[in-house]
Order: structure tokens, then C-alpha cells, then sequence
């Protein structure tokens, strides 16, 4: 039986089907998937030639590499503003 907090929902990335199930709201799990499916959308343009697999390696590397820099980011604001405090 799916946790009461849980949602499962159905959307499309990149032409397939996935069911993910989070307990977030449905609209966010939607803009994540999009999210997903654009990026992958944007790499496969300037590389048509990759499958799939590697397509999907290389927009998790891409996303992971963004994500990495905004807690960077978000690190050096923690410290600014820490410095400020001071």
C-alpha cells in the first residue's frame, strides 16, 4: 500500500513513460520531469548521435554539475551574510 504522503504519478521524458512516485505535489514531480526532459532534449540536439543511455549519463553529469555549483553559491552567500552578522 503507497504512504498516505505519497503520490504516483505517470509522465514523460524523453518519449518514454515513467511512474514516479514522491511526496511532492503532482505539479512539482510534472515540472522536474519537463525539467528532465528538456535537458535531454537540449544535449541530444547538439549531440543527435548518442543513445539513449549515454544521453541520459550525460544530463545527469550535466544536472549534477549545475546543482553542484548552486550550492557553491549558496555557500558563499551563507558566508557573506555570516560576515555581515559579525
Amino acid at each position: 500500500m503507497l504512504d498516505e504522503k505519497k503520490r504516483k504519478i505517470t509522465v514523460d521524458i524523453y518519449g518514454q513513460q515513467y511512474t514516479i512516485v514522491g511526496e511532492e505535489s503532482s505539479s512539482h514531480i510534472r515540472i522536474v520531469a519537463s525539467m528532465v526532459d528538456d535537458k535531454m532534449r537540449e544535449i541530444s540536439a547538439m549531440n543527435p548521435s548518442l543513445d539513449t543511455a549515454k544521453l541520459a549519463v550525460l544530463t545527469a553529469v550535466n544536472t549534477v554539475h549545475d546543482y553542484m555549483k548552486l550550492k557553491e553559491q549558496i555557500n558563499q552567500l551563507e558566508l557573506e551574510l555570516l560576515k555581515k552578522r559579525d
